[in-house]
């Protein structure tokens, strides 16, 4: 009886449960053709910026020389684009935004061989779709040109006979205003405007015969403007500024063989000169504005593993490929195209990328930044400017307490944001600069030293006569810029300081050198130097004997002493210093120093001469010891050996012509000779490299060296080599007894 109850309950359980309603299927229903068309408007006009490249597109395709654009609340509320093409028949307008009506291909076959920007006939139909379209166009030879409007792809009334340039006006108003969430979404976003100005930039450094321009509504001054041009580089410099522009480099590519994609690449890619935040690809495909991932991700790779620094590029390139190996339709806003081949493109284009940057990366040039005095003061500042007696007569009792600068980094704070210089050319010397790829605080100082007592003693004798004050002085200065040829500026908290430049620089190299002990990069140079020949010159250019009594026969034996000496010590300079000599008595290799710079090479012979006739080479430590000061005062950045061709030195590079005809270029003063303003052009621009040079390694490779290894002897404290000049507090002082 209880397994019959049980199964009852059971059974009467199940009974209870409801048994589910079958769903109705549901029915395959045709849309109403406005739902579509909507649809398909939001898919191809997307943001306000679709609607603008679709518009210049055409333009461009009605062979347009000028374009002009302007922008209402980011596009939402008016875009209108203006050009001067062929225009548009009366007899189209009544189609003209109807979907699927287009001039540019009749039949299918038509896209394997399309070459204008636009070809589906969709574009102005999704407009008219999320916005109210006018359109005022006049063709060649017309007397007055049409406007007629258009909604949901059909015009509204019969056009209208108006007054009007040559060309084509689309003006497109409240966009989106029958799609609440997309009008809502763009409101809530970022406004549209950037975006616009950016596509109108692209398209400008590309269709360099055409000039664009667009502005704000209401605004008097363009964003962008150009004019046409046969120079690409002319147009990028026009919209994107000379700091890009004088940073890039020319590369083309092109493939004709058989077996691959026959294509042609030419563009312009930056160098390592150009940081950037992210990275700016202009790409044209077929003068098509289009975007490739695949190819903008291999540049990058190339970027990231040969220049770190610059790993932000800025790119544009130009593919030409024959129509039949594009495919153009394979995206709604046609933003995307399809190559033959290509992943070839890309791995040629990526290899000659790479090339071009490998050769690139030798030098690095930098340029100085200039202040024009009639526009701008700089010592006004919003924040630090004192305050204008009030209407009321009585004045601010405020006074501005120790009002220096405290960003390093700000160019306006240093005496080269007051000066007009030239900016310095690349010097080619024997011996190149070394990449500057890797930043001055990523230079290799190794902490350990050759386990040599005398070595260890020289280096704890630099660091127990470091100067404590100036020190701190040296790790927390800011370089402010060369007072003279010898002497350069720091600011230190309040406090102004004139240092020499050529001592500072000597004890640098001094202590790197012992510092770097068997532990050195080494310079290549061009070609090994004969050592007699070296000591030879410097001899000569001692002068000691100027009346020429000294026989040559004992200047060569001196010579022919010292390089058997050198050769000798050849394998203990090589090993602890990294100067190479050989067997033939030919220097081929120095001892980098410091990353990034490379001493005057016209300095050789001295430093030959010094280590042949100065070294003691008997006591170890005194040995190392005069070695590492004749290398400091050879690497030491001394005065360039030409004249300095700025001021009253520019004189000595003028060609004079005297009296009699003849033309000499002296450096003496020729009385009672005429005297033609014309300079020895090669001579003058290789005393402005040298000086430009050498200004540069002192800001961007000595200083930033001297705060991070340099430990100032007491010495210089009092040897002149510091020098205070100005006090903050003691100024305020003088002015305020004033």
């Amino acid at each position: 009886m209880e397994i019959e109850e049980t199964i009852i309950e059971v059974e009467m359980e199940d009974e209870a449960i409801p048994a589910p309603i079958p769903k109705e299927r549901p029915k395959i229903l045709r849309l109403e053709e406005c739902v579509v068309n909507r649809i398909a408007a939001g898919e191809v006009i997307q943001r306000p910026v679709s609607a603008v490249k679709e518009l210049i597109e055409n333009s461009l395709d009605a062979d347009s020389t000028s374009i002009s654009v302007v922008v209402k609340d980011g596009g939402l509320k008016l875009i209108q684009v203006s050009d001067d093409g062929h225009g548009i028949c009366y007899e189209d307008l009544p189609i003209l935004c109807e979907r699927h009506t287009t001039s540019k291909l009749s039949k299918f076959e038509d896209l394997q061989s399309i070459r204008s920007m636009g070809f589906r006939g969709e574009a102005l139909a999704s407009m008219t779709y999320v916005g109210h379209v006018t359109v005022t166009t006049i063709t060649m030879g017309q007397l007055h040109g049409y406007r007629a409007t258009y909604r949901d792809g059909l015009m509204v009334d019969e056009p209208k006979a108006c007054a009007a340039v040559k060309g084509t006006q689309i003006m497109i108003e409240n966009l989106f205003y029958n799609m609440a969430a997309r009008r809502k979404t763009l409101h809530n976003s970022a406004d549209d405007y950037p975006k616009i100005v950016d596509l109108i930039s692209r398209f400008a450094i590309h269709h360099t015969h055409v000039s664009f321009s667009c502005r704000k509504h209401g605004a008097g001054r363009a964003d962008v403007h150009t004019i046409a041009t046969s120079s690409r580089l002319d147009a990028i410099r026009s919209v994107y500024g000379v700091s890009v522009a004088r940073n890039l480099m020319n590369i083309e590519v092109s493939d004709t063989g058989p077996l691959n994609s026959v294509f042609k690449m030419d563009g312009f890619i930056s160098n390592s000169n150009y940081i950037a935040k992210k990275i700016t690809m202009v790409l044209f495909i077929n003068d098509r504005l289009v975007d490739c991932g695949a190819l903008k991700r291999a540049i990058e790779i190339v970027y990231t593993a040969t220049l770190p620094k610059a790993s932000k590029p800025f790119i544009y390139m130009s593919i030409i490929l024959p129509p039949e190996h594009v495919d153009v339709n394979i995206h709604p806003t046609k933003r995307e195209v399809s190559l033959l081949n290509q992943e070839f493109v890309i791995e040629k284009i990526q290899s000659v990328v790479g090339s071009k940057l490998r050769s690139s990366n030798e030098s690095r040039t930098f340029q100085e930044q200039t202040m024009d005095f009639s526009s701008s003061s700089p010592t006004a500042t919003s924040k630090d400017s004192i305050k204008e007696p009030s209407p009321s007569g009585i004045k601010s009792q405020k006074v501005p307490h120790k009002m220096v600068r405290t960003d390093t980094l700000d160019p306006s704070g240093r005496l080269h944001a007051y000066m007009q210089m030239k900016p310095p050319g690349n010097s080619e010397r024997g011996s190149c600069l070394s990449s500057v790829r890797s930043s001055i605080r990523q230079r290799r100082n190794p902490s350990e030293t050759a386990d040599l007592t005398s070595i260890q003693e020289l280096v704890n004798e630099i660091d127990n006569d470091c100067h404590p004050g100036l020190l701190d002085i040296v790790r927390n200065c800011t370089y402010t810029g060369m007072a003279d040829e010898i002497f350069a500026l720091l600011q230190h908290n309040t406090h102004l300081y004139l240092v020499n430049v050529i001592n500072l620089s000597k004890e640098l190299m001094y202590q790197q050198v012992l510092r770097r002990f068997a532990h050195f990069n080494a310079i290549q140079l061009s070609e090994p130097a004969s050592l007699p020949e070296l000591v030879m010159l410097a001899l000569k250019e001692e002068g000691t004997d100027p009346e020429g009594h000294e026989s040559k026969e004992l200047r060569g034996k001196i010579a022919e002493m010292n390089t058997e000496l050198l050769k000798q010590k050849a394998g203990m300079l090589e090993e602890y210093f990294s100067i190479h000599i050989d067997s033939n008595g030919n220097m081929s290799r120095l001892p980098v120093i410091l990353d990034q710079y490379t001493p005057d090479m016209d300095r050789i012979p001295e430093f030959i001469l010094c280590l042949g006739n100065d070294v003691d080479w008997e006591d170890e430590k005194i040995c190392f010891q005069t070695i590492a000061a004749a290398l400091g005062n050879f690497y030491a950045m001394h005065l360039p050996l030409l004249r300095n061709p700025s001021g009253d030195g520019l004189k000595f590079y003028r060609k004079r012509v005297l009296s009699s005809g003849s033309e000499v270029t002296s450096s003496e003063n020729i009385e009672n000779d005429t005297m033609e303003a014309e300079f020895e052009e090669e001579l003058l621009l290789e005393a402005e490299n040298a000086w430009a040079q050498r200004e540069w390694s002192i800001q961007h490779v000595l200083f930033p060296s001297l705060r991070l290894f340099f430990k100032p002897p007491t010495s210089m404290a009092t040897n002149g080599t510091f020098v205070q000049v100005a006090s903050l507090e003691k100024l305020y002082r003088i002015f305020e007894r004033c």
